[in-house]
């Protein structure tokens, strides 16, 4: 317990840091979130994240972005007991603040995917997983087998332009049976047709009685608006579904 409070501090330490030598202001941080959105190409958005991925805890730290705290909070929730004997995959862990919040609730195995290679490299800086693997997560199957995971989580990615709705099938196929699996988008203005979308294929998956819901949490507060046409906070969502005992 002491040698995670010591890594907590020490990765806070360095971000504080990183801080002091390039410091961002909320405008900064705007222009980026509106400039990430607007890579066409799989290819520029991976250039993309790789060049943000050194500022990008600061400007989530301006955003007062809450997701990664409260995925961890509600996963420890529904996994009262034994969380440090069970195995996460965090898809799309950037660098690697999902599995910093859940390391701090008790959760200890855990292995990465993420497209950038630039987020991946900071995700290992913090020895936290085991193993942190590169994936397109719009072209590429989950690099594992089938029905390993205790908790496959990804948090923040299900978005407009960003992986698609479609990668939902791949996270149950890893998933033990029984495990949980954890998702997040927003459901702010211009994230609208993403999330309905989303919530189609959701909702599908359910009636085929692939896997059975457990929780549904509407955040009023997810992160701060960059968009004008905004009130100061944006909404999100966060399901947690847990998959059929019954499935391979």
């Amino acid at each position: 317990m002491l040698s995670d409070v010591l890594r907590f501090s020490s990765f806070f330490g360095v971000l504080l840091n990183r801080m002091a030598a390039n410091p961002r202001t909320f405008a900064d941080t705007r222009r980026t979130v509106l400039a990430a959105h607007k890579a066409s190409t799989t290819e520029n958005k991976m250039s993309f994240y790789d060049s943000w991925s050194e500022l990008y805890e600061q400007d989530v730290m301006l955003l007062d972005y809450r997701a990664p705290l409260l995925v961890a909070e509600t996963l420890a929730a529904v996994m009262q007991e034994d969380r440090d004997q069970v195995l996460v995959l965090d898809v799309a862990c950037g660098t690697g603040l999902v599995a910093i919040q859940l390391q701090r609730l008790g959760f200890c195995n855990f292995h990465g995917v993420d497209g950038s290679e630039g987020m991946l490299e900071l995700a290992r800086s913090k020895s936290v997983y085991q193993t942190l693997q590169k994936c397109i997560l719009d072209t590429e199957s989950l690099p594992a087998s089938s029905g390993i995971y205790d908790v496959v989580v990804i948090v923040g990615a299900l978005s407009e332009g960003q992986v698609p709705h479609t990668i939902l099938p791949e996270l149950h196929r890893v998933t033990k049976p029984g495990g949980f699996i954890c998702m997040t988008t927003r459901t702010n203005s211009s994230n609208q047709l993403y999330k309905k979308q989303l919530q189609v294929v959701i909702e599908e998956m359910e009636q085929q009685k692939l896997w059975e819901r457990v929780r549904v949490q509407e955040i009023k507060h997810w992160e701060k608006a960059t968009s004008e046409q905004e009130s100061k906070y944006i909404s999100g969502i966060i399901y947690t579904y847990r998959k059929s005992r019954s499935q391979d």
